[in-house]
C-alpha cells in the first residue's frame, strides 16, 4: 500500500499563521499537523506528499520525520493547484502498490480509523455531522458499500460525512475526471466512479478532528488526542 498526502492547500482560513509556514506543519500540541497523520500510518510501501504552497518547508520536513523511511518518503509538486482530484492524478507515476490511501493533510484521524481503511480494497471513512449542509455526505446501500456522495444537501439531522480518507485501486489512475463547476477536479468524481466499477466500503470512523480555521485549531490544542497516538 503506498499513501498519498494532499499537503499543497494555501491555508487561507488560517492565516495570519499560515502566511509563513504552511498548514500541514503548523503545530498541534508541540508536533506539525502532519506528524500526527504519518503517526497514525500502518507500513507503508511509499508516502508520497503532494506539496506546492510552501513546499520547501514540506520537504525539509520529511527529511526530519521518524515514521517513515527516507528511501519511502516522496513528494510531488503540483505546480498549478486544481483541485484534489488533480492533486491525486500528479501521484500517476510515483505510485508502485496496487493500492493507494488518500488522506488529507489537514485533518487529524484515528490510528484505528486508517488500520480499518487500510485493509480494504477501495473504501472511505465517513464520520456523523450534525450540520449536512456544511459537508460533503456519504449515503450508503444496505450492505454497507457507497451508495453515493452528496456535496452540501440541504437536509437536517445527523449524517455521515465524508472525511477525506480514502483507499483507492491503482486503477484510479486510469480515469479521466471532468472539470468541476468549480473548474477543478476532484476527487470524489473519482470516488463515484470507481464505486460504479467495484463495491466501495463506506467505513464509520471513530475520531476525527478537521482543522481547517483559527478556531479549530486553537481547539486542537486542547483536544484529547489518546485516538491519534
Amino acid at each position: 500500500m503506498d499513501v498519498v498526502i494532499l499537503a499543497a492547500g494555501l491555508g487561507t482560513r488560517l492565516r495570519p499563521h499560515t502566511e509563513t509556514t504552511p498548514k500541514p506543519l503548523l503545530h498541534v500540541q508541540g508536533r506539525p499537523i502532519l506528524d500526527w497523520i504519518i503517526g497514525t500510518l500502518p507500513p507503508v510501501e511509499r508516502l508520497i506528499v503532494v506539496t506546492n504552497y510552501l513546499a520547501e518547508q514540506i520537504d525539509a520536513y520529511l527529511t526530519l520525520q521518524t515514521h517513515v523511511p527516507k528511501s519511502r518518503c516522496h513528494s510531488v509538486r503540483q505546480n498549478e493547484p486544481r483541485g484534489t482530484g488533480d492533486a491525486l492524478m500528479s501521484c500517476r507515476d510515483t505510485v508502485v502498490s496496487d493500492r493507494v490511501m488518500v488522506l488529507n493533510g489537514d485533518d487529524l484521524y484515528g490510528r484505528a480509523d486508517i488500520q480499518a481503511l487500510s485493509q480494504c480494497e477501495a473504501g472511505l471513512l465517513a464520520h456523523p455531522v450534525d450540520e449536512p449542509s456544511k459537508f460533503g455526505i456519504v449515503f450508503r446501500k444496505d450492505d454497507g458499500t457507497l451508495a453515493e456522495l452528496k456535496e452540501k444537501p440541504q437536509m437536517t439531522g445527523r449524517q455521515l460525512a465524508n472525511i477525506g480518507a480514502y483507499m483507492f485501486p491503482r486503477s484510479v489512475f486510469d480515469l479521466e475526471l471532468p472539470l468541476s463547476p468549480r473548474n477543478e477536479y476532484e476527487i470524489t468524481d473519482a470516488v463515484s466512479m470507481i464505486a460504479m466499477k467495484q463495491p466501495f466500503r463506506v467505513i464509520p470512523a471513530t475520531f476525527w478532528f478537521p482543522i481547517g480555521d483559527v478556531p479549530a485549531w486553537e481547539a486542537a490544542q486542547k483536544q484529547d488526542l489518546i485516538a491519534v497516538k
